[in-house]
């Protein structure tokens, strides 16, 4: 298995991560920001607790409890999230082929599962623009079925794939660098 990473910018890896870090942490300012007014008894998570609202009447008094300027918000949130879903599925997908540099020859299964993961980033990005999808259709229309389920699965799954590459980018990094120092 291949991922374009593997061959891309090869020699400015550093740099380029650098960039697409700074540029999703900004982004992530922005969300943050706007997630101000969308935080309320019932959605203290804001735009995450709508995600995973998971059904009809907890999306519902999730909507109800916005006011039209927090919708507005909410309607900002969700078309600022495609330029979001781009940056951090490609910053972690980079971070999962940079850390499987030299492990392919020998650790085979960890630099396959590092492959893996950064092709899972934008599987990840695939099922936010569906759950986005969802999202809107609610804000628009109101909660019907199924789209706090179609939400709610998009968002597990997207996180579970979020979570999976950050940690195997972050511990299989430190582990790999350790190897490299002490020549193993």
């Amino acid at each position: 298995m291949r991922h374009p990473f593997e061959t891309t910018f090869t020699d400015r890896r550093r740099t380029i991560f650098v960039l697409l870090f700074i540029l999703t942490l900004i982004a992530m300012a922005v969300l943050n920001v706007v997630d101000g007014p969308l935080k309320t008894t019932v959605a203290p998570s804001g735009i995450v607790s709508f995600e995973l609202a998971g059904d009809v009447p907890t999306a519902q008094t999730i909507l109800d409890s916005w006011d039209a300027p927090a919708r507005v918000y909410a309607g900002f949130s969700l078309g600022f999230d495609y330029l979001f879903m781009l940056l951090y599925s490609t910053t972690i997908a980079y971070a999962c082929v940079w850390v499987v540099g030299g492990l392919r020859e020998r650790r085979r299964f960890l630099g396959l599962a590092g492959l893996w993961l950064a092709w899972g980033q934008w599987l990840a990005a695939l099922l936010d623009v569906v759950e986005n999808v969802a999202l809107w259709r609610i804000l628009s229309q109101g909660a019907t079925p199924p789209w706090p389920q179609v939400a709610w699965w998009c968002a597990a799954v997207k996180f579970t794939l979020v979570i999976l590459g950050i940690a195997y980018a972050a511990l299989v990094g430190v582990w790999a660098s350790k190897y490299a120092t002490r020549g193993r």
